[in-house]
């Protein structure tokens, strides 16, 4: 092929200023809002204070500054100019013109007259204005005035419709605001309203995509370098990154811009290129570009894509506006990003294309939270309960409530209250179950609390104080039904942490002098507030306890009488793994993933290691498959069929930033020791991100930041459908169905009869899970044993061991023998 290229085919046309779409919200309240100045429009990610305690404490310095680019949105702002605004009722549609990708829509409540009510709402796109979307996008909103960015997966769109479920009432609510827009030409007429705005392509991994194989592919160039390096345009494709393309410098310069045209030989379905800038100097990394594609290789359409990448050396996507049927997919290198020369760049180009659901999954919306879900737990009822901090948004010093919120996995709807009773900022805290489906939550800001929510009355109490103060401590439930916690430097001054135990019985802690932290400790250079962190626990039998990361050194743990910590080996060849996390997948085996030699600033591995314990003595710790990205602050879920699943994380753990994010999660094999990848996520999910399996078999995933005025607090989360459930055509397996009703407690060791609707292959029980800070110690999988009674009748054996099957709450799966799980039931074991 001859590829022919006029550097005057490619003009860089300078963005208008940012234009504001302004209009009444659905939080405005009955007063009607000045006009908004650009001093005070919104920024997207940036929230005004919110309302809370004048009192409060500054944040604590031992989360440091956040870093420079949690201040900056990952996404653009997208210039307003030439878009109209309609309203109908309680639904307000903006008209951009033209075809653009966008991610989310960000706005700002009225900052006047008190906070905005809580607001429920929903977000649809059309590329024509008749034929709409599902709602991409749903939630609930904070009581405040904080500027609310409300994400989605980002997708090529013209239109996009705002609509309030539950419309402010009165002469000045949604409706009415809504029909005073619609009765005017412009969409900016009036003296009252809030600021709207649009974010287009956030850079990131294109949502809902896999990475197309490049097997058989060929690149070509209009230059590169070869005369004193080998920096050829077949490098982009070799899947090496310390080998680049470079456009030409010796021994003349060629001058911007550059393209790289990619054959893939064959026709596919191509809806983004991920581009990969070389790791090794900053000369060259592409700034502005153009994505176009072709057919034939001679006629190329109208760009796709296009914008400006960030001057950094991390990967970054395009997302093209529709999904493409092309052969040649070319990238137009328009502008250097640092603007230090005429060059252009790239170590790796990628190409993504629409997944197949059956063997990736599938996003369902992204549900809107009233605050950062930095922590949550699964309840009876089909429900989960989330918390933050004192606010909704930050963190910091000791103010004695809880921002908390409880969704309905039935309905979606999320409601939001403040706990004051326990006298308890339950941020940064440790986590347990207990056996009677109660939640024990201790420390955190509030170092030396504990506190308990019941489900069954959804009520908070305290609980007795513990005797040292902690935060970011470990916790586990033990065999006899008492909680052991381990470590927390981070609140409540630097160790020693030493280990205490909490009584069902009493409702008090005692010390275990047997039990100090130190050995449990990773070598982290910024001592014990950082190296006694979030440890991974494994209660097993006689109410002993395998710390098995994140330090190198295993340890077993005794909490009988004063207790004891004896060494039990190290993980392998694995180094200290800090950020990282432990599943239980199968009776006496995890699984651990990932984590970071030190807290952060330092690269995640992409190691995982299996350690079973049924060796009789000393654990066993081997090395399996790697993940395909390296990842600190993912979390992982263990799945009725024995995988587990791990989303988000960073490449390399840096608090409260967005950057070296990895959007697609990867599902782990036990038959093979292998990781798969899934379908990519809309949202960054690290640092304060949380994710757990739900009773239908589909796992929430949300969360990250909680850092104030910054652009990468994520209020919002979303739920994941595993492959396992879904067609290639995206429609639902048929699912086997628990017919009976089972008790709601069963007793160790005895026998539970279940009746199906059709034939069954296995039956697994996995613990309802609490995660925070990516741990979730409480979750695990217990495959049960059964006999088959009669046509879709079974008697299933529950384990007799409390190490085995810990007391608690767990969810009762029944798999076809495609590997097809039930919807659960919830019982109670023990």
């Amino acid at each position: 092929m001859t590829f022919r290229f006029s550097r005057t085919s490619f003009r860089l046309t300078r963005l208008r200023p940012r234009v504001l779409v302004l209009l009444a919200t659905a939080t405005t309240t009955a007063a009607l809002l000045p006009l908004v100045t650009p001093s005070d429009a919104a920024v997207p990610g940036r929230h005004a204070s919110p309302v809370i305690d004048p009192n409060a404490s500054p944040m604590s310095p031992h989360h440091g500054v956040a870093p420079a680019d949690a201040m900056r949105p990952t996404a653009p702002v997208l210039a307003g100019s030439g878009w109209s605004v309609t309203a109908s009722g309680t639904a307000l549609t903006i008209d951009l013109h033209r075809t653009e990708v966008v991610s989310a829509l960000v706005y700002q409540p009225r900052r006047t007259g008190g906070g905005s009510r809580v607001t429920e709402y929903a977000i649809r796109l059309s590329t024509d204005g008749r034929r709409w979307t599902k709602p991409v996008a749903t939630g609930t909103l904070a009581e405040d005035t904080t500027a609310k960015t409300l994400n989605f997966a980002a997708q090529g769109t013209r239109y996009v419709r705002l609509s309030a479920a539950t419309p402010a009432a009165g002469p000045n609510g949604w409706a009415a605001g809504m029909e005073r827009i619609a009765a005017n030409s412009s969409p900016a007429p009036l003296a009252s309203r809030a600021a709207v705005q649009l974010l287009g392509d956030p850079g990131l991994a294109a949502p809902s995509t896999v990475s197309l194989p490049v097997d058989g592919w060929t690149v070509s160039a209009t230059d590169e370098e070869t005369a004193q390096a080998n920096d050829r345009a077949a490098n982009v494709l070799d899947s090496d990154p310390t080998t680049v393309w470079h456009s030409r410098w010796s021994p003349t310069t060629v001058r911007l811009p550059h393209a790289l045209v990619i054959d893939m030989h064959r026709t596919t379905a191509v809806s983004a290129l991920t581009y990969q800038p070389r790791q090794t100097g900053a000369n060259g990394r592409i700034g502005t570009y153009t994505v176009s594609t072709s057919l034939d290789g001679t006629s190329f359409d109208a760009p796709v894509a296009s914008g400006h990448w960030k001057d950094d050396a991390s990967a970054k996507t395009a997302i093209f506006t529709r999904t493409v049927s092309a052969r040649y997919v070319r990238l137009v290198a328009l502008s250097e990003a640092g603007q230090r020369g005429p060059w252009s760049s790239a170590a790796e180009i990628r190409l993504s294309g629409p997944n197949d659901p059956s063997v990736s999954g599938s996003w369902g919306p992204v549900t809107g939270f009233p605050l950062v879900p930095v922590a949550t737990a699964v309840l009876p009822g089909n429900k989960l309960l989330a918390w933050s901090a004192y606010a909704v948004d930050r963190y910091g010093g000791s103010n004695g409530y809880t921002q908390t919120a409880v969704m309905d996995l039935t309905t979606g709807r999320v409601t939001q209250r403040r706990v004051d009773n326990t006298g308890h900022d339950m941020f940064c805290p440790g986590i347990a179950l207990l056996a009677d489906g109660r939640v024990l939550v201790t420390g955190g800001s509030n170092a030396s609390r504990a506190s308990i929510y019941d489900p069954r009355t959804d009520t908070w109490s305290s609980t007795a104080d513990m005797n040292i103060a902690r935060g970011y401590q470990a916790m586990t439930l033990l065999s006899n039904g008492d909680a052991f916690v381990l470590g927390g430097s981070w609140s409540g001054g630097n160790g020693p942490k030493d280990g205490e135990v909490w009584s069902a019985t009493t409702h008090t802690w005692r010390r275990l002098p047997g039990v100090p932290v130190e050995g449990a400790m990773t070598a982290d250079p910024k001592g014990a507030y950082r190296a006694d962190n979030h440890m991974w626990l494994h209660a097993t039998s006689q109410g002993r306890v395998l710390q098995l990361g994140p330090s190198k050194q295993m340890n077993w743990i005794t909490t009988d009488g004063n207790g004891s910590i004896t060494p039990a080996g190290t993980r392998a060849d694995s180094q200290d793994t800090m950020n990282g996390n432990a599943v239980s997948y199968d009776i006496g085996k995890l699984l651990t993933l990932g984590g970071a030699p030190a807290y952060q600033d330092t690269p995640a591995t992409r190691r995982a290691y299996t350690v079973d314990l049924n060796g009789g003595g000393r654990p066993t710790a081997a090395r399996t498959g790697d993940m395909a990205a390296a990842r600190a602050f993912s979390n992982s879920v263990v799945l009725p069929d024995g995988k587990v699943a791990v989303f988000g994380g960073q490449e390399t753990p840096v608090p409260f930033s967005d950057a070296t994010s990895v959007m697609t999660p990867e599902i782990w094999d036990p038959a093979t020791g292998r990781f798969t990848p899934l379908a990519t996520m809309a949202v960054p999910r690290n640092y304060h991100s949380v994710a757990n399996l739900l009773p239908d078999g589909r796992i929430f995933s949300g969360g990250g930041g909680l850092c104030g005025d910054c652009a990468t607090n994520h209020l919002d989360g979303a739920i994941f459908t595993p492959p396992y459930l879904l067609n290639p055509d995206g429609s639902e397996r048929s699912r086997p169905v628990i017919t009976s009703t089972p008790p709601s407690h069963v007793a160790l060791g005895s026998t539970l009869p279940v009746s199906t609707g059709s034939p069954v292959g296995a039956f697994a029980l996995v613990r309802s899970g609490a995660a925070t800070h990516s741990v979730d110690n409480d979750q695990r999988r217990v495959p049960l044993t059964f006999r088959q009674t009669g046509q879709g009748s079974y008697e299933l054996s529950i384990p007799s061991d409390p190490g085995v099957a810990l007391p608690g709450t767990y969810l009762l799966f029944a798999l076809n023998t495609d590997g097809v799980p039930s919807v659960a039931k919830v019982i109670s074991v023990g």
